[in-house]
């Protein structure tokens, strides 16, 4: 039972790929939809082949392996790439609490993906894909936090978002702070989900984008090029000196 109180589930999958140290670990949500989950392997693989290291596959909550087992079960010296998009309660609680039980002083914990010029050029693609046009207006939706670290990250995102696609770009959020979508789209609009992989927050921001008069709603960011080039970029700047001067 994880410190919450929420069982993982079982995922199917392998977990570890790879041949080299130091040891890559990617920490992911975790959603009961099992095509979300898989966005996180599919982006932890491909990092690690890129890097030539040995990779694990975590998560919080709802899905196995949790974060907590698996940075005190790994035998290496490892670094941690979060694939959470934005500061909040996990990045700031959660995943230092689990380091720091697991007595390791050989983890080097990194910070959120976002924001990064490389995710809003991720999201400029998924809009192009379902059809939204240059000059046209969109709202970038998240997830949400209550965290103010949070709200300041999505409006830099927002931001980045805005000069790659070279139009206005709103923000909304389906929890915690910010505006809804009914209350920031317009007719007309296209909608870019703030968002890792496919589960209830995705589902919801595109029922709700719709029904407030979005013409097209992106997909989510998933496992694009331009974010295995992200977490790779994130674990060589964690990994020891000696490993980037061999890289």
């Amino acid at each position: 039972m994880t410190p919450g109180g929420r069982r993982a589930a079982a995922c199917a999958g392998e977990p570890r790929i790879g041949t080299l140290r130091p040891h890559l670990v990617t920490v992911a949500h975790g959603t009961r939809t099992a095509a979300g989950n898989e966005v996180a392997r599919g982006l932890t693989a491909a990092a690690s082949r890129r890097l030539g290291w040995d990779a694990t596959t975590s998560y919080v909550e709802l899905c196995a392996p949790l974060f907590a087992d698996v940075v005190a079960t790994v035998d290496t010296p490892a670094v941690v790439v979060p694939l959470l998009l934005s500061t909040g309660y996990h990045l700031r609680q959660d995943l230092p609490a689990a380091v720091a039980a697991a007595g390791r002083d050989d983890v080097r914990l990194g910070g959120s993906l976002g924001p990064d010029r490389l995710l809003a050029a991720a999201q400029v693609d998924r809009l192009r894909a379902v059809g939204a046009v240059p000059g046209q207006p969109v709202v970038m939706v998240a997830a949400g936090s209550t965290d103010p670290a949070a709200s300041a990250d999505l409006d830099d995102a927002a931001h980045l978002l805005a000069h790659a696609w070279g139009a206005p770009v709103r923000l909304a959020t389906l929890s915690g702070r910010g505006r809804r979508l009914v209350e920031v789209v317009r007719a007309g609009d296209a909608v870019s989900p703030y968002l890792l992989a496919t589960g209830h927050f995705h589902r919801r921001a595109r029922h709700d984008a719709l029904a407030a008069g979005a013409t097209v709603v992106a997909d989510v960011i998933g496992p694009h090029q331009r974010l295995v080039d992200l977490v790779v970029e994130r674990a060589r700047a964690l990994a020891p000196q000696e490993t980037r001067a061999s890289a």
